[in-house]
């Protein structure tokens, strides 16, 4: 057994503050390709994953999904320097659940490299938007793109939480 898999998966926690230092590309091309490899329906591969780390279009998918979360101003990223966006493409079938495993995927792998990581809702709401749809065509995509989820990505600036106890029964054996 793969203990050190286990390790990640029992030790990940979702962190909300953040170091202002960019991460590293070989870090960041770490987190990306552990997203390529998740399972997605029938092998399609139908999802997009973008990482935005200019910080013009930080501020500006932060903006919008506070807008979208109905409190201008606020950051829902948490100061994170890297927000990585995931889609799902016309190609996705299994719509919702091939996004969801890349971002589990990436949010898995940012905790091996050291890295925090937290899952942001709002992405499909955002990319409904005219001001989503220009991103995307500024960023040389379809504006068909199905918004699934977004992650914060950085160095932690806080320490690291502890995991909440398992409910009696989360799993059984019949």
């Amino acid at each position: 057994m793969k203990t050190e898999a286990l390790e990640v998966l029992r030790n990940r926690r979702a962190i909300r503050k953040y170091k202002p230092d960019q991460i590293t590309q070989e870090e960041l091309g770490a987190v990306l390709e552990a997203g390529t490899f998740a399972p997605t329906g029938a092998g399609t591969q139908g999802v997009q994953i973008v990482a935005v780390q200019t910080p013009a279009y930080v501020e500006r998918v932060k903006a919008l999904n506070a807008q979208i979360l109905g409190k201008p101003g606020m950051d829902p990223y948490y100061g994170a320097p890297t927000v990585v966006l995931v889609f799902e493409t016309a190609k996705c079938f299994t719509h919702g659940m091939d996004g969801a495993a890349v971002c589990t995927n990436m949010v898995n792998a940012a905790y091996a490299a050291g890295l925090g990581s937290c899952w942001i809702h709002r992405c499909a709401q955002m990319f409904e938007t005219e001001e989503g749809k220009a991103l995307l065509r500024e960023w040389g995509l379809p504006e068909d793109l199905t918004g699934v989820a977004s992650l914060a990505l950085g160095y932690a600036d806080c320490e690291h939480p502890k995991a909440a106890p398992r409910k009696e029964g989360y799993a059984i054996i019949v």
